[in-house]
């Protein structure tokens, strides 16, 4: 099952219908998101909850890091340089954290808030390698734009 873009916009924008509260708005999406698509082995949002560090915050799936400095991993390089990252293969990727063993490819992208401010990652990972597409890192950066720039 591949997600359907148009279905899972229009169930999120349904659910968070005038919702400012950043981690409902992040557990609903993890939620929706990683139900959508049977290539999502995990996915969750990791918050900046320091200078230069991000936390877990809601998720779906296995246990996640529970910290991940924007100097290390795939997360870390989204948070840090403010760019989508899409990693075919995590084994290629120097510095990967290995959160789950599993993991094989990664799409990670930047939040940001209404002030263009990053205030964590949507993190999705799968057991598939080279998993996601340019499609798949655009409609998530567009759905993330949406959502949070109420914030």
């Amino acid at each position: 099952m591949r997600v359907d873009y148009v279905e899972l916009n229009k169930t999120v924008d349904a659910l968070t219908e005038g919702e400012t509260d950043e981690v409902a708005l992040m557990a609903t999406l993890a939620c929706e998101i990683h139900h959508s698509d049977s290539r999502f082995d995990w996915t969750g949002f990791y918050r900046v909850s320091e200078p230069e560090i991000l936390k877990v915050g809601p998720y779906q799936g296995g246990h996640g890091c529970l910290k991940i400095p924007f100097s290390r991993g795939v997360c870390g390089a989204a948070a840090r340089t403010g760019d989508v990252q899409l990693v075919k293969d995590v084994e290629a990727f120097a510095g990967h954290i290995a959160c789950s063993s599993s993991t094989r490819s990664e799409l990670v992208l930047p939040v940001r808030n209404g002030a263009d401010v990053v205030i964590g990652v949507l993190d999705i990972d799968s057991d598939q390698p080279a998993a996601f597409t340019q499609e798949d890192a655009t409609e998530m950066a567009s759905l993330l734009e949406r959502i949070f720039k109420r914030l």
